[in-house]
């Protein structure tokens, strides 16, 4: 859930290591870990390793489904784990590397298996000019998708632009039919000038939904 002192989800880390993968939730303030996932054997074996990469990508989907777009690879110099994690994903889930909701893939040199080699990755430059590259590519993403529905007329296709038709959308009772939202969009500027508590509240109920 987001909660605003630790700032708004920024990306997803995973760690590729030899043995496991460690998922991480990058926020704005702080950096959380997610869930450790361990490879059923070793390397050697391609059935083996593609299991283990069905099984992070099985972990992933719940923060990609709070609307996460970025996702980066650590793993140690001289290794392969993150192409091969990455070759993967777009061999076998289109879904996350094409059309509106695709899903920006990144790779970093480094360890992310314990907090403090997380922290000092997310420290280093080479992380915050990656961070900053994907959120500029999930933000065109995003505006694309405004753009899109803006200029369509199709009925269900409705963009709401005050905070009581959001919050009527989300926490009032709809009908079965009724249309549910796909983006909340808000800029800093909005957020510093509002009381947190409302907004959080209309955010973790969009999220549980």
């Amino acid at each position: 859930m987001l909660k605003y002192k630790r700032g708004y989800p920024v990306a997803i880390l995973i760690g590729l290591e030899k043995d496991k993968a460690v998922l991480w939730k990058i926020f704005s303030k702080v950096v959380k870990p997610e869930k450790t996932v361990h490879i059923n054997g070793t390397q050697n074996y391609p059935k083996t390793v593609y299991g283990f990469h069905e099984s992070i990508i099985n972990a992933l989907r719940p923060t990609l489904k709070e609307g996460v777009r970025s996702i980066i690879i650590a793993s140690q110099a001289r290794t392969n784990y993150a192409q091969k994690f990455i070759n993967h994903v777009r061999d076998h889930h289109m879904w996350l590397t094409r059309g509106p909701n695709k899903t920006s893939l990144s790779k970093i040199t480094g360890s992310g298996r314990t907090p403090p080699q997380v922290n000092m990755l997310t420290r280093s430059p080479e992380f915050h000019k990656l961070v900053s590259e994907t959120t500029a590519e999930e933000t065109e993403n995003l505006i694309e998708i405004l753009e899109n529905r803006l200029n369509t007329a199709k009925r269900n296709n409705d963009v709401l632009f005050s905070l009581e038709e959001v919050e009527n959308l989300i926490l009032r009772p709809q009908k079965p039919k009724s249309p549910k939202p796909e983006y909340l969009l808000l800029t800093d500027k909005y957020l510093a000038s509002r009381r947190h508590n409302r907004l959080h509240r209309l955010i973790t109920t969009g999220y549980t939904d």
